[in-house]
């Protein structure tokens, strides 16, 4: 399969309706480590509450609007009614290898089988995924008070031993895309138009069963498969798990 234009991926999501302790509905703050996320918003209304070393921000959604954000912000989808969106995500795959983390407290966040448990959806996932939700507003609420710093060090422990598998889906996807665009144009530098005789199109299919995801009910759509070699240099690939811990 030929992978998405510079390696991103691509799901739909509707946001959770739930109502939260503070009285609004939406879905479960959480960060990631190397990963930009864009939000295209095709239905409904609502914001996107984000928090940074900078402070918190609350940003309108209203259909038509495109809105990204950077790796280290924290970010909580709050739907007003009806909130849509198609969410972009860059390197493709790396998202759902583990590149998010939810802003448990912070005894959870020291403690990795407590964050794994709290992460995982198990038993019916609506209510685990609420439940999920529930405990991560909590601390998001309490990260607003302070502490982002130590959140920082802590999503760092809970991620590092998935680092080189993350440099494997970076380098096998967008790297690789960047530089298949470098040799074309070198290639045109030269005359060699070889490239433009494998021109072709692609479709995925959306997916028919919408998943559980961190904000809402998404249809995410599959990414190519990436080798599972570990890079130059490295002992062997980290173990990864597999909580469903999908992106947005």
């Amino acid at each position: 399969m030929t992978p998405l234009p510079g390696g991103v991926g691509i799901s739909g999501l509707t946001v959770y309706d739930w109502e939260a302790a503070d009285g609004l509905c939406g879905g479960t703050p959480h960060m990631h480590l190397v990963c930009s996320e864009a939000y295209v918003v095709i239905g409904g209304e609502g914001s996107v509450h984000t928090l940074t070393t900078s402070g918190f921000a609350d940003t309108r959604l209203c259909p038509g609007d495109v809105v990204w954000f950077t790796p280290g912000t924290i970010h909580r989808l709050v739907n007003a009614g009806g909130l849509r969106l198609v969410v972009l995500m860059q390197n493709s795959g790396l998202p759902e290898a583990g590149d998010a983390v939810f802003t448990f407290p912070a005894p959870v966040l020291a403690d990795p089988d407590a964050y794994q448990a709290a992460a995982v959806l198990t038993g019916d996932h609506a209510a685990a995924a609420r439940r999920r939700r529930d405990l991560a507003l909590e601390g998001f609420l309490a990260l607003r008070e302070g502490g982002l710093r130590e959140f920082h060090t802590a999503a760092h422990r809970l991620k590092s031993e998935l680092l080189d598998a993350w440099r494997i889906r970076w380098r096998d996807g967008a790297l690789e895309a960047a530089l298949m665009t470098g040799r074309q144009l070198e290639a045109l530098k030269t005359g060699d138009l070889s490239h433009l005789d494998h021109g072709g199109v692609s479709r995925l299919e959306r997916p028919e069963d919408p998943l559980f995801g961190m904000c809402g009910l998404l249809h995410p759509y599959p990414v190519t498969a990436l080798p599972t070699r570990p890079p130059r240099g490295a002992s062997g690939s980290p173990h990864l798990r597999s909580p469903k811990e999908l992106s947005s």
